[in-house]
């Protein structure tokens, strides 16, 4: 990734260029005649405010400017940021199973396993398959070959965009029905999609079908394990307790 104008898009050499400490003087497009990078000298609050507004040129600023192979060490943040997701993407699916009413104080021992089957279900094979049919769709609607370099490139967009999911946490204070999480996926699908535009500088509808057709599979992959695990349990317990009365 290489330094972007955030308003036009066009690759600059510099950013800024520092005097003494303190003391900078931001750079102009060569393309556009515009500041290159105007939120080098904002508040966070301001970059936080514009990503949630889904403005391209914060997106740009983030991902270009900010997390850059040349300054970062990519490969540690990159596991950082792969923990956090999946962290959240677990704590996702306890509330929806709370939500079900299947947790509790009195939850048999069944129930315990069964959750914990649909969690673990759910956070790999369950993004795993969402990251398999983002990787196709990408290849399918942008005609792109996936690398190395290109696959950890879209790997980071996908975390970073979805930084919606820390309002998850805020459910672990104040209750909110399920239902928020809903609202939370739609969210990040949009902040994906707005990420996914920034880097391949391609249409918002491709941007917007690749990020859907990833979601969708991902829920209906969940929903045929989640059926599929309650089957297997149902039989596997009334299995050992008709074994169970038959020995007594």
């Amino acid at each position: 990734m290489d330094y972007k104008c955030i308003q036009c898009g066009c690759s600059v050499k510099t950013l800024y260029l520092q005097y003494s400490p303190g003391n900078i003087r931001l750079m102009k497009c060569e393309n556009c005649r515009a500041v290159a990078d105007e939120y080098i000298e904002c508040e966070i609050m301001i970059l936080v405010i514009d990503l949630i507004l889904h403005k391209p040129k914060a997106y740009r600023h983030l991902l270009h400017n900010v997390i850059n192979q040349k300054t970062m060490k990519f490969q540690g943040l990159l596991w950082k940021l792969a923990i956090v997701f999946l962290l959240f993407e677990a704590h996702r699916c306890l509330i929806l199973e709370s939500g079900k009413g299947k947790t509790g104080s009195l939850m048999s021992f069944s129930s315990l396993v069964s959750i914990c089957l649909k969690v673990l279900a759910d956070v790999l094979f369950g993004n795993f398959m969402f990251l398999l049919t983002f990787f196709i769709m990408i290849k399918i609607f942008f005609h792109v070959s996936i690398t190395i370099s290109r696959g950890i490139d879209l790997l980071l967009i996908l975390m970073i965009s979805s930084y919606f999911k820390i309002f998850l946490v805020a459910m672990m204070v104040w209750e909110f029905p399920s239902s928020v999480i809903v609202i939370i996926e739609l969210f990040c699908l949009s902040s994906n999609a707005v990420a996914l535009k920034v880097m391949t500088e391609s249409t918002m509808s491709r941007c917007v079908w690749t990020c859907f057709f990833a979601y969708a599979i991902k829920f209906l992959v969940t929903q045929i394990l989640e059926l599929m695990l309650l089957g297997q349990l149902r039989q596997g317990w009334s299995q050992i307790s008709s074994s169970f009365l038959k020995s007594a």
